[in-house]
């Protein structure tokens, strides 16, 4: 499969080199410009273009950069891609350490949605709840004990089996974890929506998801310490769940 790649940190140098090796096509992009991408593209395999081209270029677009950076990207980035391209969005808004503050998302709007928003695009949230360096390393074949199970967020089903595929061939077991607006679950901070497993199961039920407000001086390594265990999303027990990690260091 061609993947583009718009982001080259962490999470997007894991992904440009766990997709390169699985045999994907990939066309990474940087905000500094494809010339500073040469030695992970002699890594990987992979191809540096700019951020118009890695839009262009894939079946598959992820999109991992800092979300306060997410309205300095073209205007115009997605402006004839197809359709049936599945755009996925990494991102956490760390207000205080990063970001800065972004009011819709203070005011409840999901993260994801508001990165939507901002692209003009539909997107899948995956992959922001897992340390780069574990997506490199701890992959499992399935069926695998311990193996790794991560959220996936999104409005739309087809695209997000698409992403639930690429996890299963990276060695992660994916969970459905409902609409976008849902995504709110696994945001740093509010790791199942913060509430007993018992609480959990009746907002399922009653589909009101009871989100906490943001607290800004508690960091998403306290909140996911105190839920460890919990109930992926409500729907499920996993035994391995990434809930029970730490959200990554924004820094």
């Amino acid at each position: 499969m061609k993947i583009g790649i718009i982001g080259a940190g962490h999470i997007g140098g894991a992904l440009t080199r766990r997709f390169s090796a699985l045999g994907h096509e990939v066309f990474v992009a940087n905000s500094r410009g494809p010339e500073t991408l040469r030695d992970l593209a002699a890594e990987t395999g992979a191809t540096p273009v700019t951020a118009r081209q890695a839009a262009r270029s894939g079946k598959v677009v992820v999109v991992t950069i800092p979300e306060g950076h997410i309205p300095d990207l073209p205007k115009d980035l997605f402006d004839g891609v197809p359709d049936d391209v599945v755009v996925v969005d990494t991102g956490n808004y760390y207000p205080q350490q990063r970001d800065g503050k972004i009011d819709e998302i203070e005011q409840g709007m999901t993260e994801s949605r508001w990165v939507s928003r901002q692209l003009g695009r539909p997107v899948v949230k995956a992959f922001n709840n897992i340390y780069a360096q574990h997506l490199l390393e701890r992959g499992k074949l399935a069926g695998t004990p311990g193996r790794i199970a991560l959220p996936v967020a999104g409005d739309d089903a087809k695209a997000k089996a698409v992403v639930l595929r690429l996890l299963d061939e990276l060695g992660f077991d994916g969970v459905d974890a409902g609409g976008l607006d849902e995504s709110w679950r696994q945001q740093p901070g509010t790791p199942c929506g913060a509430r007993s497993p018992g609480r959990k199961k009746n907002a399922h039920r009653s589909g009101a998801p009871h989100r906490r407000a943001r607290d800004p001086m508690r960091s998403p390594f306290e909140a996911v310490r105190s839920y460890a265990g919990a109930e992926c999303a409500g729907r499920c027990r996993l035994r391995t769940c990434p809930l029970t990690l730490s959200f990554p260091n924004p820094m």
